[in-house]
Parts: structure tokens; sequence; C-alpha cells
């Protein structure tokens, strides 16, 4: 092989690997800003569901104290990634830091996913069986409506089903419209 051969093998892997690192760093950054569904979908999903006012505290006491957790699980995840691309960019690069700081990163983000789902879990043990059959329904409604462009609101607006008011039909249930 010719040195302007290798050369340019080296230049070609370099670009591939560089293209590689954007496209990954691109996809981190839309992990960092989740969709957020609209908040008339949460209040319409709300009032779906006729959650109680202890319900309702206990949802609200949960996401209490999963936010520090989250916040400083997110703040490492964040200090990882920059390690990482540190490693991956620097003069000294070698194998073993790069595979290190990748373990440091799938740590924090194992952390970040388990907070997040062990938190869904604790919602969904508040919820009665009732509730999450109708909350099933919804999250199905809401998925299949969420990536439909600018007809994203009109599809969660006709696919949500009339509000339920369990008022006289069960004590202990608050209409969430009229507390």
């Amino acid at each position: 092989m010719t040195i302007s051969n290798l050369i340019r093998t080296i230049l070609l892997g370099m670009t591939v690997f560089a293209f590689s690192a954007t496209l990954a760093a691109q996809e981190l950054q839309d992990q960092r800003k989740p969709a957020e569904p609209p908040a008339d979908f949460r209040t319409n999903a709300l009032r779906q569901l006729g959650l109680s006012r202890e319900q309702l505290q206990r949802i609200r006491r949960l996401n209490m104290e999963r936010k520090p957790l989250m916040d400083a699980a997110q703040m490492r995840l964040r200090q990882a990634n920059r390690a990482l691309d540190d490693a991956i960019y620097s003069d000294t690069a070698t194998e073993a830091d790069v595979q290190a700081r990748l373990r440091d990163f799938q740590f924090a983000q194992g952390e970040v996913i388990r907070i997040r789902f062990m938190n869904e879990y604790g919602v969904r043990r508040i919820l009665t069986p009732e509730q999450l059959t109708r909350f099933r329904i919804l999250r199905q409604r809401f998925e299949q409506a969420k990536g439909n462009g600018p007809e994203r609101r009109a599809a969660l607006d006709a696919t949500m089903p009339e509000p339920v008011n369990e008022r006289s039909a069960r004590p202990g249930i608050v209409d969430v419209r009229n507390p």
C-alpha cells in the first residue's frame, strides 16, 4: 500500500468516524429533549382517568420526590457524555479510555432510564384497574397520533373519548374539571 493510499484510507476512516459521532451526538440531543405532550392532552388524560384528590396528591408527591433524582442523573449523563467526547477526540486517545468513558456513559444513561420507568411504575400502582385500562387506551391513542405532524392536534382531539364523570358513580372520585 502506498503512502497516498494509506493517507486516503485514514482520511476516509476519520470522515466516517466523525459522521458517526455527529449522528450519535444528535441522537443524544434528541434524548435530552423528549417530546412533551401538549398540556391539553395531559389535562384531558387526567380528566379521562377520573383521579381522586388523594391519587392526584400521591402522584404529585411521587413526581416531587423523583425530580431531584432525575435532575442529578441527567447531570451525570451530560457529564459522562462530555467525558466520552473528550476521550474520543483527545490528542492521546486510547481505546481503553474510550471504552471506560463509554461504560460510564451507559451506566449514567441506564440510571436516567431506571428513574423514569420506576416513576411510571409508581404512578401505575396508584391507578385503579379501571383507570389503568383507560390509561392504556389513552396512551395508545396518543402514540398513534404523535407522529402525524400538523395533523397531530386534530388527531389527538378526534381520538379523545368523551370525559368521564364518575362523581355519582363512584364515591371518592373527583372530576378534575370541578374538584
